[in-house]
């Protein structure tokens, strides 16, 4: 594995986001990509999306939104998506792409990141536990909200 970096995402990387592919089963806990890209040109200010490159391949993908006045507490410092192509998974990616997460939100004085995700066999909750995500509620459909104190 070569040294992993964080790029903006950009015209040049999009389609490789866009084709990386998921282990069987994650498919049902995540909505598409472009989901997720449509956050940056609603709210371009608050919007933060990388992808994790390994050399010059495009590995994985993170998206997180940081805005102090959101109404809902839990949405003013939050990682939206993280994705990391099948064949890449298990080699450190994610934590690398949520470590680097966690200091912008640093950087921007936040005092912690929150996630929501649906529990569920084969979902991500594990790995959200093991770098550093607690659960502290539930959204009103069930779903999990997670936090890092910072």
């Amino acid at each position: 594995m070569a040294e992993l970096r964080l790029e903006e995402l950009s015209a040049s990387t999009i389609v490789a986001v866009n084709n990386m592919s998921l282990k069987p089963g994650q498919e049902e806990f995540l909505s598409p990509v472009s989901y997720g890209i449509a956050a940056t040109v609603v709210n371009p200010q608050t919007s933060w999306q990388r992808v994790v490159l390994d050399g010059d391949e495009v590995v994985g993908f993170v998206s997180a939104n940081f805005d102090p006045d959101f109404p809902q507490e839990y949405f003013r410092s939050v990682l939206w998506r993280i994705n990391v192509d099948a064949d890449d998974q298990g080699r450190g990616i994610g934590r690398f792409a949520v470590e680097r997460l966690l200091d912008e939100a640093r950087s921007r004085g936040m005092r912690s990141v929150n996630v929501i995700y649906e529990a569920g066999e084969g979902g991500p909750e594990a790995f959200f536990q093991r770098v550093g995500f607690s659960p502290v509620g539930e959204t009103e459909y069930g779903e999990v909200i997670a936090e890092v104190a910072l």
